[in-house]
């Protein structure tokens, strides 16, 4: 019986290649697009052009947008994939780069290797300055601010400096960083042994970008800022309380703390609820043996877990500190400004529950960059660590500058990537001009123009 032709007429039957210059991170051209929009090159070539030693090799923008690319990209978290990018004419059309001024894995490696202390520390001034940017363009009435370690976990690379022991029983950097919403505004690089409260980093810091707030956007702002157990320090609070800086810090439970409220009444327990989820809670006040004075404190303990409630001997105990409602400064800057719910017990309870955000922002960040980092020495590292921090500010800056119709700003870098950065388009030239062309599907789904026209008319970077 003779057998039946295949009736399909779309089978492939050879495979070519093309002259035609095509690149899969079409999207990539939003973000370089937006990044010479907001004017950011300038202030990149003012604090690290000296980096440069002569005429040869490429301008330290150009490598800066390469490595911005790079990670946006999160294709590959190795050096050397920089060596394939370099013969990829489409991406290096997308990210408007000549081919012969694609940067190879050599470069790259040199470019960081060339960072003294003295540049890495200008990474934190370009930083707290896109932070102040971002305040006069949102214009809050008040500002809360995150303060937590990020464990890198290189438990697995080769032997590097400053790779210790961490909490999380891993070797790797644990660096110091302040949050504010979805951003890293500052942070220090550190060894992984280094403990949340280490030394007077975290003094410093706060002193720093307080002084940076009220000198830079408004005196009398409040600021309220959010801590776990590890910055648990009575110096540390003390420190904020002449700042006139609101606190809700997690306290340690010692036995007396526990005692105290195994003896509480019930008529002095409260409860308090946020949507489908409920915490009793007693305060009090409280003064360790070291403190010259007693503070606020709130022990609370959540009712259930994913829907099913929680037998009393297996609730998680915590208790709060804070500076709030006590008739400092802090309390009447938050009247003013229409926050003086924040006094009340159910919102500092709400408040510490939403340190959750802060450690979103630290997984964010590892989603869209690595925790392995490539280099031996520490401070070749270090400058590494702050150019991926200054990539991710201003890939949440894109995100909600120019994305945030089509991808929600709260996306994961991968959500983003797969929906438009990974893009397939064709780069021609005819009359002159350079054409990005994309499918009539993905110019209707991602509504390209107005992503492509957003991209050209964002809020402009100012150093003042």
């Amino acid at each position: 019986m003779a057998r039946k032709k295949d009736g399909c007429k779309c089978k492939l039957d050879v495979a070519g290649i093309t002259s035609d210059t095509l690149t899969s991170r079409g999207g990539l051209s939003l973000f370089v697009r937006y990044c010479r929009n907001i004017a950011v090159a300038p202030h990149l070539e003012r604090l690290f052009g000296g980096i440069r030693k002569g005429s040869k090799g490429q301008p330290i923008t150009e490598i800066f947008k390469q490595i911005f690319c790079f990670f946006l990209d999160g294709t590959s978290r190795h050096m050397v994939y920089f060596d394939q990018l370099k013969k990829d004419s489409g991406y290096a059309a997308a990210i408007e780069t000549a081919s012969e001024a694609m940067l190879s894995s050599y470069s790259v490696k040199r470019f960081f290797e060339g960072f003294s202390w003295f540049r890495i520390w200008l990474f934190r001034r370009l930083l707290q300055r896109l932070f102040l940017w971002r305040l006069k363009l949102v214009i809050p009435k008040m500002i809360e601010l995150g303060i937590d370690t990020m464990v890198m976990d290189n438990d697995e690379a080769k032997k590097r400096h400053g790779v210790q022991p961490t909490y999380k029983k891993v070797a790797g950097f644990q660096p110091l960083q302040m949050t504010w919403g979805r951003f890293i505004i500052d942070a220090v690089f550190r060894g992984g042994k280094k403990h949340s409260n280490y030394g007077d980093t975290v003094q410093q810091m706060v002193t720093h970008m307080v002084h940076k707030i009220r000198t830079c956007y408004r005196d009398d702002v409040p600021i309220v800022i959010r801590m776990d157990a590890g910055f648990f320090d009575q110096k540390l609070l003390a420190v904020f309380e002449q700042l006139n800086v609101g606190y809700v810090c997690t306290g340690k439970l010692y036995k007396d703390i526990q005692a105290h409220v195994r003896a509480a009444e019930r008529k002095h327990w409260q409860r308090t609820q946020k949507g489908n989820h409920a915490w009793d809670y007693l305060e009090f006040g409280d003064r360790r043996q070291s403190w010259k004075k007693f503070r606020r404190a709130v022990f609370c303990r959540p009712m259930d877990k994913d829907g099913q409630l929680l037998l009393e001997f297996v609730r998680p105990e915590t208790v709060l500190y804070t500076n709030l409602g006590m008739g400092a400064v802090i309390d009447q800057q938050l009247k003013e400004a229409g926050y003086e719910h924040l006094l009340q017990t159910e919102s500092i309870v709400a408040l510490a529950h939403g340190r959750g955000a802060d450690e979103l922002v630290h997984r964010t960040l590892k989603d869209f960059a690595c925790q392995t980092l490539p280099f031996k020495k520490f401070a070749h590292n270090a400058a590494f660590y702050y150019t991926m921090l200054t990539a991710f500010f201003l890939f949440e800056c894109f995100k909600e500058d120019v994305c945030s119709e089509v991808v929600p700003v709260e996306s994961y870098p991968t959500t983003l990537r797969r929906k438009i950065i990974d893009l397939a388009a064709k780069i021609v030239r005819t009359s002159g001009k350079i054409i990005l062309k994309v499918t009539q599907a993905a110019w209707d789904a991602l509504q390209f123009d107005r992503l492509w026209n957003k991209s050209a008319c964002p809020p402009t970077f100012t150093w003042a």
